[in-house]
């Protein structure tokens, strides 16, 4: 009860701060806006938010289009025995969709095995009901080398099975399955303290970025251990994949990666089982739909990033106007996430309609930096939330990520609205760690249910938690 009545005297600070927060904030909501919540009819910022900069964020995302051109990779000498290799038939397959000015690459039903698959402007890879891509466990087939993301720093390493660099309309379609074939003795065995161990690489590569190397000199690849995606769009714009389903990727499964006008849609992802992997990572993307997907994940189901830490202030690159609509989160770190890489910042997130519960999902809502990543975390709304049952607390926002309460870059965090959520079991329903010298700044709750919570929540070094008609336990707090 200390904590519920320490709330109670923060309530009447949290209007200000968050409504002051917000309306300043609404003329850089990204490419295209042009309202300010400030100049709205309504007095909450909130509803402001989600009846005008939601709505306008919306209508920018369209995805691509393609010709009706078919280039079936079967005719480029691809089989789908389960046991040809058809790397060569996928290349052969995309560079002609491309010089004829684009199209449909048609994976028909069948297995096909195959390393790296690198697409093209205009090109849509399409899998029939009943294909598969089933990625070669070699490392060796995923050289040469190419510029990419590891954990939010930039380097060159293996390519990620699915990839495309700087390129204009691209999309991965179709009701088949893309299977990354990672387990415990391929891949995922890199995450372990044993060798091979990825960790005296990741530390070399962090070390590098603090030094400044250039990207072109962080060389990984052949010899190391830094895993790559199974899906990796980098710096393209108009963006779709839709329908498909993806598993068993080395780490996190689909990671655009500073790209513009990114749709997601209808997308089955289930990876459990594997280290660190998250459903879908849009990192410094600008303008992003993630809707009615299907989350089953080994890590956060949609983790949205900025970059981190030296390579990720360097680069500079905010992840902006994200909308997360109609998905259904299952196991899972964290349903809808925030970082741990915000430092390029993060802002304009919305979710909504979502419904999330199993016993392996830790958290709905996560928000998680610290004080080595800086950066930023704001406007993040949140509504019409369903949880079944989470493993820990229903609402995370920690600025103590991996332990870390003191550093040179501390994030700022706050204006953050959360509505009509119903939670059914958890142990707690918030768990909001600020810091002494960098609180959580704003947090209204509203309108929302926790049922069945097992322990006392955890509130520390928050200014503005404001809670308006919500119930914990029976009882109104």
């Amino acid at each position: 009860m200390g904590e519920l009545s320490r709330r109670a005297l923060l309530a009447g600070a949290a209007g200000g701060a968050l409504a002051g927060a917000v309306p300043g904030q609404a003329a850089a909501a990204g490419p295209g806006a042009d309202s300010d919540p400030a100049t709205a009819p309504w007095r909450d910022p909130a509803v402001a938010a989600w009846g005008t900069v939601m709505p306008r964020i919306r209508q920018r995302i369209r995805p691509p289009r393609f010709t009706g051109r078919t280039f079936p990779v079967t005719d480029h000498g691809g089989r789908g025995d389960g046991t040809t290799m058809c790397t060569d038939a996928f290349k052969a397959a995309i560079a002609a969709c491309a010089a004829a000015g684009g199209g449909r690459v048609l994976v028909p039903a069948g297995t096909y095995l195959t390393g790296a698959i690198h697409l093209a402007d205009n090109v849509e890879l399409h899998l029939d009901a009943g294909a598969t891509l089933r990625f070669s466990r070699d490392p060796a087939d995923y050289l040469p080398v190419v510029h990419t993301r590891y954990e939010g720093i930039e380097l060159m390493n293996y390519s990620p099975f699915i990839y495309a660099y700087d390129r204009t309309n691209v999309a991965i379609t179709g009701r088949g399955t893309i299977d990354g074939q990672a387990d415990a003795t391929h891949w995922w065995d890199w995450s372990a303290d044993p060798p091979p161990s990825e960790r005296p690489d990741k530390d070399l590569l962090a070390a590098m970025a603090e030094r400044g190397v250039p990207v072109a000199e962080r060389v990984f690849g052949a010899g190391h251990h830094l895993r790559p995606n199974l899906i990796q769009l980098y710096r393209c714009r108009n963006v779709l994949i839709e329908g498909v389903t993806v598993r068993d990727s080395p780490m996190w499964n689909i990671h655009p990666v500073l790209c513009a006008n990114v749709t997601i849609r209808e997308v089955t992802v289930d990876s459990p089982r594997g280290p660190n992997n998250d459903g879908c990572d849009p990192e410094s993307c600008v303008d992003v739909l993630i809707e009615r997907c299907v989350f089953n994940t080994g890590d956060d189901c949609v983790a949205i990033k900025a970059g981190k830490n030296a390579d990720g202030r360097r680069v500079n690159a905010p992840s902006e106007n994200l909308l997360v609509h109609g998905c259904v989160m299952r196991d899972g770190n964290g349903g809808v996430t925030i970082g741990s890489e915000t430092t390029g910042g993060v802002r304009w997130v919305f979710a909504w309609d979502c419904t999330m519960s199993s016993e392996r999902l830790e958290r709905a809502i996560r928000v998680k930096t610290n004080p080595e990543r800086g950066g930023y975390v704001r406007d993040l709304y949140v509504k019409d939330v369903t949880v079944g049952q989470a493993a820990d607390a229903v609402i995370e926002v920690a600025l103590n990520y991996e332990n870390k309460n003191t550093g040179p870059y501390y994030p700022d965090v706050g204006a953050i609205d959360l509505r009509n959520l119903r939670a059914g079991r958890a142990p707690r329903a918030f768990s909001l760690i600020g810091n002494p010298s960098n609180p959580i700044r704003g947090l209204r709750v509203t309108n929302s249910v926790f049922e069945e919570m097992a322990e006392a929540d955890l509130v520390r070094d928050v200014t503005g938690f404001e809670l308006r008609n919500v119930w914990i336990n029976g009882r109104r707090v």
